[in-house]
């Protein structure tokens, strides 16, 4: 099987095309993980937060 020069041009079309949609992939999947540790570090500094206003007012009560 020989293969001419626009197959072997379209060949190497068709692989960097699969292989940009590939790379597109994997990024959308890590911007997804990315967002969701932010959203969980979103969590722990609204619950810090909460703690730090229960400490502050509890010392006030005190004064």
């Amino acid at each position: 099987m020989v293969l001419d020069v626009q197959q072997i041009t379209l060949a190497v079309i068709v692989g960097t095309l699969a292989a940009i949609v590939y790379s597109l992939r994997v990024l959308v999947l890590m911007e997804r993980r990315v967002a969701r540790i932010e959203m969980h570090i979103e969590n722990v500094v609204g619950k810090v937060m909460r703690e730090e206003l229960k400490i502050e007012r509890s010392l006030g009560k005190r004064r």
